[in-house]
């Protein structure tokens, strides 16, 4: 279904001028010029060209434009002057007020939600990506309906199903995006099974799960392409990654593990985004360990760190999950700033600092990681008999054999293990 919203969205999309406003209503962690510059980054995401950026005080919210009038007039004067096309709030706009400014700046405006939205929709790749970006849309559109359509006020008779006699088009398309979105959470439903079923067969394996969280753009691809060798996008770019990545990788001690790669969080994420991707991010909620990768160079890491934290706890990651702060971009940092990073680090037993782009501190995040995940193994003496080729491969696949040698005619092994796999070989069929 074509809406007003997407041939709106179409308009604006690539090469618009655009100006970005951040209201500021105080009492936020972060500086107004960092949250500036990253929602013009949001906005070169989908090649939006950004000519000014302007940070407006805001005392209180104006119910019918939520800045001032005086302000107002300032930013159409600036889009008079610079003949720009689009105006990005760093804000959650009504409808009411998202119309209104765009009557008053005589060109489009978009809100922060809105600009994540359209974000997601050019990036998803995956046919589940895009049904999650589809049902997110569809559920921050169907408010906007007032805005979006033209024709709101006609009248129309029925026909079968599509509604009776006296019908308001908007109730109308109302009632189709209901279907739509009906539809569509019934798709993503049918993928949450089958990825619970591909987890349940991997928890039956039992392979450990490791998950990539962090802020967008933060090196969680760069690092996950360290780890496994393998490519997925992985640039200075906001949301590079949407849909979820696995790979199999070796740890020490740990024959098999998977890494999932996922996508970014960031500040505000829209609350339709967090629920469109639940079946994705079910990957991190039930892992075995979280590797939260933070760019420690960047001046609203802290800020950054809470918003991932927020996010974790939002869709039901238990605070019992193992972590560890990856402190990435090393190698961004002065000479004076590193070496007092990395003492900061050494004080704590669940922080790294890395570089993903050099490697710097890799292989001491996986050493720290593989020992985290075998901390409650044990060591077994296991006796098999020599032709029992399949029972040795189950040993070396899920646990650390830590020697090997023949006593007569049996093959003695011994091998450090999770008490739950030494159960599940002494009872295997």
């Amino acid at each position: 279904m074509t809406t007003g919203f997407e041939r709106d969205a179409d308009e604006f999309a690539r090469g618009a001028r655009a100006i970005v406003v951040y209201p500021d209503m105080g009492g936020s962690s972060r500086d107004a010029e960092a949250r500036l510059e990253e929602t013009a980054g949001l906005a070169a995401a989908i090649g939006v060209e950004v000519r000014e950026k302007m940070s407006v005080k805001l005392r209180q919210p104006k119910p019918g434009t939520l800045i001032g009038s005086g302000q107002v007039e300032a930013i159409a004067e600036t889009v008079r002057d610079e003949e720009l096309q689009l105006a990005v709030f760093d804000a959650g706009l009504t409808p009411v007020q998202q119309r209104n400014l765009e009557t008053a700046l005589g060109c489009k405006v978009i809100d922060r939600t809105g600009l994540i939205l359209e974000i997601f929709g050019e990036r998803a790749r995956t046919a589940e990506g895009r049904l999650q970006v589809e049902l997110a849309h569809l559920d921050y559109q169907a408010g906007r309906l007032v805005r979006s359509w033209t024709h709101l006020e006609r009248q129309r008779g029925g026909f079968g199903f599509l509604g009776g006699p006296g019908e308001t088009q908007i109730e109308a398309d109302r009632r189709l995006i209901r279907d739509r979105m009906a539809r569509l959470k019934k798709e993503l439903d049918q993928v949450s099974r089958t990825r619970t079923l591909h987890r349940d067969r991997r928890q039956r394996a039992p392979w450990p799960v490791i998950a990539l969280v962090g802020y967008t753009n933060a090196g969680k691809s760069t690092l996950f392409n360290r780890l496994t060798g393998a490519y997925v996008m992985a640039e200075n770019l906001l949301f590079a990654t949407l849909d979820p990545t696995l790979r199999q990788i070796s740890l020490p001690g740990i024959d098999k593990a998977i890494l999932s790669d996922t996508v970014g969080f960031v500040s505000e994420l829209p609350t339709q985004l967090v629920a469109a991707f639940k079946a994705t991010l079910e990957e991190v909620v039930s892992a075995d360990l979280l590797i939260h990768v933070r760019d420690i160079a960047h001046p609203d890491s802290e800020a950054q760190r809470a918003d991932v934290e927020k996010v974790l706890s939002e869709i039901g990651v238990a605070e019992a999950t193992p972590r560890f702060e990856a402190w990435n971009k090393l190698d961004l940092l002065d000479e004076e700033d590193r070496e007092q990073l990395i003492e900061d680090a050494g004080k704590r037993d669940d922080v790294m600092p890395i570089s993903a782009v050099t490697g710097e501190g890799v292989d001491t995040l996986i050493e720290t990681v593989a020992a985290r995940l075998t901390a409650g193994h044990r060591r077994y003496t296991i006796t098999l008999d020599p032709a029992d080729g399949a029972g040795a491969a189950w040993l070396h696949q899920h646990g650390e054999v830590l020697d090997q040698r023949v006593e007569g005619d049996r093959s003695v092994y011994e091998v450090r293990m999770a008490p739950r796999d030494h159960e599940r070989f002494l009872t295997r069929g």
